[in-house]
């Protein structure tokens, strides 16, 4: 979503996975990766990658692209078992080693944890997560009220990130309750009208 304004303040705390490597290929250590930037090469454009806890550093060399994925090289990888078990392993960086976003852009990882609040002031969650299913991007949160929700991530729903905080207009929801006896179609007796 880059309708919403937002207010750029990087923290150095976090983390953001750039990519993750989805298998080997070839038999002497190459590696498929899936990159998560916004242009796929950029996945080694900001140092060694670690996996998400930060025990393992990885130094990776692109080699080409195939079906869609980058090829590389990793440091110390010399065949494919290897590089098979490296399958499923997220990359990250330093969410401070990335170029400050555009106005009104920002990182997923600036998000989680934000807090968020309705138009009048009044809380109305937490920030867990971000999706995308295919059909746009989503917002969960963690409800004050209690429980979780998923909306659409669009500025008609999230019309004002800033570096703290931002405003949440939920989506009318319908009750998908059974109708009340009131509310069904009599049954037909049988006999022609």
């Amino acid at each position: 979503m880059q309708a919403a304004t937002m207010t750029n303040s990087p923290d150095t705390d976090k983390r953001v996975c750039l990519g993750v490597i989805a298998g080997a290929h070839g038999v002497r250590g190459q590696v498929r990766v899936k990159s998560f930037t916004a242009k796929p090469k950029d996945v080694t454009a900001y140092g060694p990658l670690s996996d998400e806890t930060g025990a393992r550093l990885f130094d990776l060399s692109l080699t080409g692209t195939a079906k869609g994925v980058l090829l590389a090289r990793v440091a110390g990888v010399t065949d494919r078992d290897a590089a098979e078990a490296l399958r499923g392993v997220e990359l990250w960086v330093e969410r401070s080693k990335l170029p400050a976003p555009d106005d009104g852009e920002f990182y997923h990882a600036d998000l989680i944890g934000m807090p968020a609040f309705h138009p009048d002031g009044r809380s109305y969650g937490t920030v867990l997560a971000l999706h995308d299913f295919g059909a746009g991007e989503m917002i969960e949160f963690d409800l004050d009220a209690g429980g979780t929700v998923i909306v659409p991530f669009t500025h008609a729903v999230v019309p004002e990130i800033e570096s703290d905080r931002m405003v949440v207009i939920p989506p009318v929801t319908v009750d998908a309750a059974a109708p009340t006896k009131s509310e069904t179609v009599p049954e037909s007796s049988g006999e022609a009208e």
